[in-house]
């Protein structure tokens, strides 16, 4: 049998830090008792209300509010519904023990499952733990005696007397279940919260919970993935019994990894006390300059001991629970006990979950945190007048790189950095940056603290350049700066648009992506068709597509990359007054010049060829850019054709009428000329043969979801 006492860290509440009474499964799989989840929304409700201060709320120091759920609160006080005292308006709360917003809809409590599970091991525990204390008849007169039985259908306990008389022979009552006296009285069905006349009977994969078939047929669940409820059973209790099994075989190493950290924890501390030694020693010879920096010194190391000392003690306790009859294992083998399909699956999952991660960390074990404090060695040797200025160097803390070709600029700035080790041996990095400007002759930079590998830099002034640099810190040690990396802004604000896919886009030769932010050309055989009935001349067509948004006014940047195969593309802007004209000029890329029977080559005819055309546009292709043929172009012509940038960036200033050809990744203006801004103008692009344009992505702050299978 498990020893029920060796489990109660898996019994505690992480609200009340209390044996659970009458948990509640969360969507997030988690468990809180009934009563701490209206206290916890009744807390929101009086913390919004007297302005979500921190003084507000003292009384549960474990409540944060983020600013998505003050939002919703405040959408819910706005309404204009009346508190009632019974049961709290809000249905909004954070999961005591992931902190994950926990949204519980229309139904509010009563939409949840109560874990009948973990409430009947609770219950054992109870009994376990009070041992002798009798439970009391409840219809017995004064005094009243001590109960023999507990009736399941009346959720009462009787002492042999009361029970004959309120369950007299031969009536429906004499029927009822009966079991040893117990506190925990739990229906013989699970019902669901939704339909409560109905019994629960499929399990949904998507959202991990027991569903019945109304929620199957017509509620939330319609669209989901069900299975039934003795298959999920059956799957569950499989993997679950497999890794239990083997951990209970690993026992051994569970232990000798205990021992191993139990020797850590005492090494920590020792270390830890002869690196406060050692520091307080070395700031005592220039005491009267380094006072402030002592203290701090000892600050930073008694914080690391207690990070450390914690992260191992966490560590010791987390594979304490890994062994037969205590913490994790020992609630699980309870929790195989339970024989109800629809109640052990509600249990199972998260549990399994749990499992299979003690199971990962036990095939790759490593302590939580080092033992030395070799870090925190102070140098002593340098001369008091530079002290002020001291800063704790670590040899060991590797310089950081900034990474020019993942970092980019374009609506933000995306930077990112690694070590030259590939070894992240910081704890954070700060990020240092500021504009360059040659009228300031001093340099004002700004700091934010990053806990990983990239930053992304909100509003940094247009048409500008920035010096990024970045350093790491490891307790109170930091590295050397990295070198200072130059990156210039775009010229004007960032123009978001995607391609249209009504307005002439030619599907038959042009391919779009789902998102309509790439468009690829496709030389095949409907090209070869259309120029099968053609014996002289060379009318080949190019293909238009145009953005799904135009602009009236203002100035404007957008990018995009070509592909290093294209052949043909042109690139630039169209006015909406000319579009139709765009896609019925059916002649577009050669001049009369050119055909056979045209009588002369004189090229007489490209002024006309150029004024006509109803859009302004340069040619890209075969890895080049080609500049057009003005009157203020140079006349070679090789030094018109330049390499193709591997980003593309047009910008247009409606308000000036001008519009200019950037090299994205330098912000260098490659070729700028006049264009008519009389109507709303579109990002236009034309291409012939095989081509594919990519439009540039903004830079997002990028979440993580978490995604698992049943």
């Amino acid at each position: 049998k498990v020893a029920i006492k060796g489990i109660e860290r898996e019994l505690i509440c992480p609200a009340c830090k209390e044996l659970f009474t009458h948990p509640l499964i969360l969507p997030c799989q988690h468990n809180v008792c009934h009563k701490c989840v209206k206290e916890i929304l009744f807390a929101f409700e009086d913390s919004f209300a007297d302005g979500g201060s921190e003084s507000s709320n003292q009384s549960s120091p474990r409540i944060r509010i983020s600013a998505s759920s003050m939002d919703k609160i405040d959408r819910i006080n706005r309404s204009g519904r009346k508190r009632n005292s019974l049961t709290p308006r809000s249905t909004l709360f954070p999961c005591p023990s992931c902190q994950r917003d926990i949204d519980l809809g229309e139904r509010g409590i009563n939409g949840l499952f109560r874990n009948f599970t973990l409430e009947t091991i609770v219950e054992r525990y109870r009994q376990a733990a009070r041992a002798a204390i009798a439970i009391m008849c409840d219809f017995c007169k004064p005094p009243p005696q001590e109960s023999t039985k507990s009736c399941m259908d009346c959720s009462a306990s009787y002492c042999n007397e009361c029970f004959k008389i309120h369950h007299p022979w031969g009536t429906v009552k004499a029927q009822h279940e009966y079991v040893g006296p117990t506190t925990n009285f739990r229906p013989k069905i699970l019902m669901c919260p939704e339909h409560e006349m109905e019994r629960v009977n499929m399990y949904c994969e998507i959202c991990r919970r027991p569903v019945c078939h109304l929620c199957k047929l017509g509620g939330g669940h319609a669209n989901h993935r069900v299975t039934t409820m003795s298959t999920a059973y059956k799957t569950l209790k499989e993997k679950l019994s497999k890794d239990i099994e083997y951990l209970i075989s690993k026992e051994s190493q569970v232990k000798a990894h205990i021992t191993q950290l139990d020797l850590l924890l005492k090494e920590t501390e020792c270390n830890s006390e002869r690196a406060k030694q050692e520091a307080s020693h070395s700031f005592e010879k220039l005491y009267h300059v380094l006072e402030e920096k002592k203290s701090a010194a000892l600050r930073a190391i008694e914080t690391s001991k207690s990070i450390r000392l914690e992260k191992l003690q966490t560590q010791v306790e987390e594979y304490q629970g890994l062994l037969e009859n205590n913490g994790l294992v020992g609630y699980a083998q309870e929790v195989l006990k339970e024989t109800d399909p629809s109640c052990f699956v509600q249990t199972a999952k998260q549990l399994h979950i749990r499992i299979q991660k003690a199971t990962e960390s036990l095939r790759s074990f490593r302590p939580a945190a080092e033992t030395t404090f070799e870090d925190f060695m102070v140098d002593t040797a340098k001369q008091e007048d530079i002290l002020g200025d001291l800063s704790f160097h670590s040899n060991g803390l590797e310089i950081p790189e900034i990474n020019e070709e993942q970092s980019r600029i374009y609506n933000k700035a995306l930077i990112s950095w690694e070590c030259p080790g590939k070894t992240d041996s910081a704890d954070i990095y700060v990020l240092e940056y500021h504009k360059l400007n040659k009228e300031e002759e001093s340099v004002t930079w700004q700091k934010t603290e990053v806990c990983g590998k990239s930053k992304i830099v909100s509003d940094l002034d247009d048409d500008s350049s920035y010096a990024f640099r970045v350093r790491g810190y490891k307790g109170s040690t930091c590295s050397p700066w990295s070198r200072e990396v130059i990156m210039r802004t775009p010229p004007a604000p960032v123009f978001s648009f995607l391609f249209d896919d009504k307005c002439g886009y030619n599907n038959e030769h042009l391919h779009l992506n789902p998102r309509r932010t790439s468009v690829e050309s496709r030389a095949g055989f409907p090209l070869l068709l259309g120029s099968e009935r053609l014996q002289v001349g060379c009318y080949t067509t190019l293909d238009y597509i145009i953005g799904n948004t135009g602009i009236a006014k203002g100035k404007h940047f957008w990018a995009f990359n070509v592909e290093a195969y294209s052949y043909l593309v042109k690139v630039g802007v169209v006015p909406s007054n000319k579009i139709q004209k765009l896609f019925h000029n059916t002649h577009d890329v050669t001049s009369p010049r050119y055909e056979q029977d045209s009588g002369h080559d004189s090229g007489s005819e490209d002024a006309f060829f150029d004024s006509s055309q109803p859009c302004t546009l340069v040619t890209l292709g075969m890895k080049k850019f080609f500049i057009p043929a003005t009157p203020a172009a140079p006349k070679d012509p090789e030094s018109r054709i330049l390499p193709l940038p591997s980003c593309l960036g047009i910008c247009l200033d409606c308000d000036r009428g001008r519009v200019g050809f950037y090299d994205a990744g330098r912000m260098k203006c490659l070729y700028e000329c006049d264009v008519d801004c009389s109507g709303l103008m579109y990002p236009a692009f034309a291409l012939m043969g095989g081509a594919a344009v990519h439009l540039e992505e903004a830079v997002t702050a990028k979440y993580r979801e978490y995604h698992d299978d049943v």
